[in-house]
Order: structure tokens, then sequence, then C-alpha cells
């Protein structure tokens, strides 16, 4: 019998210093595998052409994410890393860490025939999403939505952001335990 995509986010869940972690997905393909099938199930008959990620865990969801649909893949980068050509950028409103991130896309990545998803493996506050929702929309791209591992996202963001799918409502996620 094979796993649900949410018992292996479960199951390659911890808390590290007081963080959520995730990363242990990418060191199992069959969840990895199963978790990137899962994320576009919903969106598999929505005409996606597009999938954008957020450097760096969407970077790798995001572009497995693409390839299961067939689609491209956008990079969203932070920051001031090497990123050719015009692009379109937005500051975020500050996160749950009161951070700022300076987002961009290429230009030229999107057009306006494209229909975009975006991949991550957690929504918090939604400023990152909402940030890239801009920058699709600026593009005259279609905005379609979200596909995560894990919702936090306040009902109150949701109006900003769009649909959201996830694997796991954080309410779903094991309490975190202070190591003794």
């Amino acid at each position: 019998m094979t796993k649900a995509a949410r018992d292996l986010a479960l199951e390659h869940f911890a808390w590290i210093d007081g963080h959520a972690d995730v990363w242990a997905i990418f060191r199992d393909a069959s969840a990895l595998d199963a978790i990137v099938r899962a994320l576009v199930e919903p969106f598999k008959d929505a005409g996606i052409t597009a999938v954008c990620g957020v450097e760096s865990r969407g970077f790798l969801l995001g572009a497995a994410a693409a390839v299961e649909l067939g689609v491209g893949f956008v990079p969203v980068r932070k920051g001031d890393g090497l990123f050719p050509g015009e692009k379109v950028e937005r500051l975020t409103a500050a996160d749950y860490r009161r951070q700022q991130h300076r987002l961009r896309i290429q230009r030229s990545a999107l057009n306006p025939d494209d229909r975009v998803l975006l991949v991550d493996d957690w929504i918090e506050t939604g400023t990152q999403a909402a940030a890239v929702r801009a920058m699709v929309t600026e593009c005259g791209s279609s905005w379609i939505g979200c596909s995560v591992i894990v919702d936090q996202l306040g009902k109150e963001r949701r109006k900003v952001v769009g649909p959201v799918q996830a694997l796991l409502a954080f309410g779903d996620l094991p309490p975190y335990q202070v190591d003794e």
C-alpha cells in the first residue's frame, strides 16, 4: 500500500531549534515524487502554463511541479543574486520574522497567455505569494493560485493571495517540543 502524500509530509517533518524543517522530503525520492504529484493534482485540468517558485525550497518544488505538469518553470529570486535581463520586482510586506524581501522575476518569462501557479513548501503570512501574484499580474498573466505543503495563512490574507491548496494545515503538524 502506498502512503498518502499527506502522511509522507508529516513523516518527513521536524521541528529543529524552533524552526519547521521539511528538507528531509527532498532526500527521499519516493516522498518527493508523491508530494509533488499531490501538489499539482488539484490543478491538472486548470490549464496551467507556468509554475513559479520562490527561492529556495520553492525552486525545488516548483521546478518538480512544472515537470509533472509538463510546463515551464519561472524562478522567483530573492535579493540581489545574478538574474540577467529586465525584471519585475516587488518588495514584500513584513513576514512573520518582520523581514521584507525584494522578489524578482524575469519579465520575459511570462506573457499574457500564461496561467500561473505558485508552488512552495509553506504559506504563513502570504507576503511572498501576494508579491508574486502582483508581479504575475503586471506581466499580464493570469494568477491561478498557490499549492503548498503547509497552509498557515489567516483568513484575512486569503483575499490578497487567492486560492490556496495544501497537503497539510498548520494544525495538522505535531506540536513543537523544546528539547531538554
